[in-house]
């Protein structure tokens, strides 16, 4: 049984971010170290119907599909090692994408229509060196310090269980909680379905519908020409990359409770009952 279709919600009231190819340029910085090794091996560049698969996927970039596509001449262990020099040099050198300081600027200091304020949290399969390592650019930390240390919930944090990763809700669902156990005095507890979720990937879309929230997806053009024509599915989270069964948690075609953008660029506030200041400044230059 899938979500119960819908047009009106209430406003929302908590924003949860992934963050790889979706806050910063991570997919390229991927993209560019597995291209070096596979050339290193004389194997072509990986192709956007492999990454495709591994895009979300804890640990994917070293496991199964991968490797019985590339097929190296080297033990997975040593690809491994040779990923992680690569990471070293081009992790830090990781930097926001299009709109993303702006809207998570405007957020911090949103309200909904009826006063409340919105909170934001991030939830990222990153583990927190590569976190550290991808955020370490000046401009890029300066951007994540909107994301108070509590509400940022990544792939190896004790708070989630160990193997429940994406496509499983549960980071999600921990990122609401730290939103809810730090709210101001007099603030009502946040209901899943008052959380917009932004994600890039396929199995972040599907958790975002597993833990019943809204979901804007916003994926990399090379993803979306790979998913385009099952854009439906995507938005249902009923693609099943990783099956996990659980499928009541899924939701239906068409359902309301998700959609694509193409950019994180000039997002349409309103539309989800968000104050992002906009009037307010547009008031304040009338007086």
């Amino acid at each position: 049984m899938g979500s119960t279709s819908r047009t009106e919600f209430p406003p929302v009231r908590a924003c949860i971010f992934d963050m790889d190819g979706l806050l910063i340029d991570t997919e390229e910085m991927y993209t560019i170290c597995a291209n070096k090794i596979l050339a290193k091996y004389g194997k072509p560049n990986l192709p956007w119907s492999v990454k495709a698969k591994l895009m979300g996927v804890p640990g994917s970039s070293t496991g199964e599909v991968f490797h019985a596509w590339a097929s190296l001449p080297i033990s997975r262990e040593q690809y491994k090692q040779e990923l992680r020099e690569q990471q070293h040099l081009h992790f830090p050198n990781c930097k926001p994408l299009p709109g993303v300081e702006q809207l998570l600027a405007q957020l911090k200091v949103a309200h909904d229509v009826a006063g409340n304020k919105v909170h934001i949290a991030l939830a990222s399969s990153s583990e927190k060196y590569n976190f550290e390592m991808k955020t370490s650019r000046p401009e890029t930390k300066a951007t994540f310090s909107v994301f108070e240390e509590h509400r940022r919930v990544l792939g190896d944090d004790p708070r989630v269980k160990k193997g429940r990763g994406k496509p499983a809700p549960d980071i999600f669902l921990m990122a609401l909680r730290t939103i809810n156990e730090s709210l101001g005095e007099g603030e009502k507890e946040i209901t899943p379905e008052e959380c917009l979720v932004f994600e890039d990937s396929v199995p972040g879309v599907e958790a975002g519908r597993r833990a019943g929230m809204r979901v804007i997806w916003v994926p990399h053009p090379g993803l979306m020409e790979e998913y385009g024509g099952r854009k439906r599915e995507v938005l249902a989270g009923r693609i099943g990359l990783v099956p996990i069964g659980d499928e009541w948690q899924l939701g239906d075609l068409d359902d309301g409770w998700a959609e694509y953008v193409p950019s994180l660029e000039d997002f349409p506030y309103a539309k989800y009952g968000i104050d992002a200041g906009q009037r307010r400044v547009k008031e304040g230059a009338q007086l």
